[in-house]
């Protein structure tokens, strides 16, 4: 399975928490402090190497939320982001 695509609705890619640290200026590391996901897992989620647990993608969407980022659904137009005004 690849892992931007783990079949549920309300999961993010691993294209989105890049382009969400991006938005952000957050490192990597900054990402493993604010989720409390192991660096490792970040790493291997955002080069579609696995796909991690349900547990694993609310963390990092929770934490990218709490930031200000704004997750937008597929929509036949492809997922994205953006952040809060």
């Amino acid at each position: 399975m690849n892992a931007s695509t783990n079949g549920a609705v309300e999961d993010i890619t691993s294209a989105q928490v890049r382009a969400a640290r991006g938005l952000l200026g957050w490192s990597r590391d900054r990402l493993v402090d604010a989720s409390g996901v192991p660096k490792r897992t970040i790493v291997r989620f955002e080069d579609e190497v696995t796909a991690p647990r349900k547990s694993t993608i609310s963390a990092l969407r929770a934490a990218l939320e709490a930031a200000g980022v704004e997750f937008i659904a597929e929509n036949g137009g492809g997922g994205g982001v953006r952040l809060r005004k």
